[in-house]
């Protein structure tokens, strides 16, 4: 049995794709991303302030299962989700440009 290196099956299967499909799978490619970055953002925070899920839900008035929904990434908290975790971690909500 051969196999095939990942790198090239995803290359192949990018090729594959109408323009469409390319433009559909790299904006899914980026709202992925970002879930994973946020999920990251949310998780650090929490636990550089040593509270747990359940006291960050708390704080932030919504439940524990969704808090862990977003660390996970399975979901991607909106504005004033992520301002009110913002809040209950002591600071504040900045949206500002990457640094170059």
């Amino acid at each position: 049995m051969t196999t095939t290196p990942w790198e090239q099956v995803r290359d192949e299967s990018l090729a594959a794709m109408t323009t469409t499909e390319r433009a559909e799978y790299d904006a899914a490619a980026v709202e992925a991303e970002a879930r994973m970055d946020l999920a990251d953002l949310v998780y650090n925070a929490r636990t550089g302030a040593g509270l747990s899920q359940a006291e960050l839900a708390r704080r932030a008035g919504t439940s524990q299962s969704v808090i862990s929904a977003i660390e996970n990434g399975a979901q991607a908290p909106g504005g004033v989700m992520l301002a009110r975790i913002a809040h209950a971690l002591g600071g504040t909500l900045v949206i500002a440009p990457a640094a170059a």
